[in-house]
């Protein structure tokens, strides 16, 4: 039995501390309420101060601070109408290109998702589909890619190097006036049934067709723009038939392991990523072993790999002793798995078949998707909010805006617009 010695200065000592403590939290919550109180009674010109801050990152000038503090008190259509079109002010300003917009795509450039690297095809791509009100879902299949309009006097846009668009962003160009559309096919040498927007731009190849298996760009698109990792989308009940001869089936000698674990993940995604099996990233890793002067490489019809005998690059054999018997990669032929299972409720569109060949009709399938639609809506509100969404509320929110974002032909601009709008008075 332990006896429960108290040291008769003590508990004055730590009665004294509590109230302390509750004085402080006291004062907290009386900060913070008198915050949410000036939020919520803040006036036009704050509400269009905030929306202009939170978009273009600068404060706006006088001219326009006038034009959207009016537009918020005597517009002509309803309070979030009215709003929404003076937050659509906000994003003529170049900064909502260049800073905003930019540092919004450049974590989906990079296996780190450091939103500390330069300006390249993807991210320039990005923020020319933005700004053009593009639907949004060519960013996974269109034959499309954003270069210098020509006017600003940088380097011409090349297959093997970053210079076009580094020296963009060092000279502090003004992309809402000097990105330029143009065929992705054209600059990248590769056939317009071969582009898939984003993914098969220079910047995505050298972060995710370099080295590995090319599993790596379908990992990544997941999470940048289905906001979905693997370990989320894994399912054991998948038919394991398209899982290659990488994959062990006894991993540390313990077939367990791979039931109960990785089939989870490689029965769905090994499909689907059989979509790349023609791309690769070809660099001299002896003198460049970052790949900074690599390329984007796809076999085209007619072209045979040496190791393969096909099509297929040579990656999709690695290590295939491992397990023999598994599944040989010989076409770009892919099929969505996930359209059984648990993972029907990633909402994949009824117009699509589920099947096809090569990475546009596979990036067709994930942008088409649900989760694709609510992940944009989601990684704006966290843009612009400066918060997660916590509450009921703005879950509510969340959906409206999802519907909202389809309805309007998946134009991210009015999105941008329309959560700047919801969040104004925080």
């Amino acid at each position: 039995m332990h006896t429960l010695f108290v040291n008769e200065d003590t508990y004055p000592r730590k009665a004294t501390s509590r109230v302390i403590t509750q004085m402080m939290l006291l004062t907290v919550a009386f900060l913070l309420a008198t915050i949410a109180c000036a939020s919520a009674f803040a006036g036009p010109r704050e509400q269009a101060k905030r929306m202009h801050d939170r978009l273009a990152g600068v404060p706006p000038s006088a001219e326009v601070l006038n034009e959207m503090a009016t537009l918020i008190q005597s517009g002509s259509g309803s309070e979030a109408e009215n709003a929404q079109a003076a937050a659509m002010l906000a994003t003529e300003h170049p900064d909502f290109y260049r800073t905003t917009l930019k540092n919004f795509a450049a974590p989906w450039t990079n296996r780190d998702q450091d939103v500390f690297v330069p300006l390249n095809d993807y991210s320039a791509t990005i923020i020319g589909v933005v700004r053009d009100e593009v639907d949004f879902r060519e960013i996974l299949s269109g034959d499309i890619l954003y270069t210098d309009d020509g006017n600003s006097g940088v380097t011409a846009y090349s297959r093997t190097n970053n210079l076009h668009y580094e020296q963009l962003e060092q000279a502090g160009t003004d992309l809402a006036d000097h990105l330029q559309r143009q065929l992705q096919s054209s600059l990248l040498n590769i056939p317009a049934e071969a582009t898939a927007g984003v993914m098969t731009t220079r910047a995505a190849a050298k972060a995710f067709f370099i080295a590995g298996t090319n599993r790596a760009m379908f990992r990544f698109t997941l999470v940048n723009h289905l906001c979905r990792d693997l370990e989320s989308l894994a399912d054991t009940t998948r038919t394991p038939d398209r899982i290659r001869q990488d994959i062990t089936r006894s991993p540390g000698g313990d077939s367990r392991v791979y039931r109960n674990n990785c089939i989870g993940c490689h029965s769905g995604m090994d499909p689907m990523a059989q979509a790349f099996a023609y791309y690769d990233y070809a660099f001299d890793s002896a003198s460049d072993p970052e790949g900074e002067s690599g390329q984007l490489i796809y076999n085209t019809s007619g072209t045979v790999d040496p190791v393969t005998g096909t099509r297929v690059v040579s990656k999709y054999h690695n290590n295939a002793s491992n397990f023999p018997f598994g599944f040989v990669t010989g076409t770009d032929d892919w099929s969505n798995y996930w359209r059984q299972g648990r993972n029907q409720n990633v909402g994949w569109s009824e117009n699509l078949p589920g099947t096809g060949n090569g990475a546009k009709t596979m990036g067709a399938e994930l942008a088409n998707s649900d989760a694709f639609a609510s992940c944009q809506v989601v990684k704006v509100f966290r843009n612009v909010c400066l918060r997660e969404p916590v509450d009921a509320t703005d879950r509510n929110e969340i959906r409206s805006q999802t519907q909202a974002f389809t309805s309007s032909n998946f134009n991210l601009k009015r999105t941008f617009a329309s959560v700047a709008s919801y969040c104004r008075g925080e």
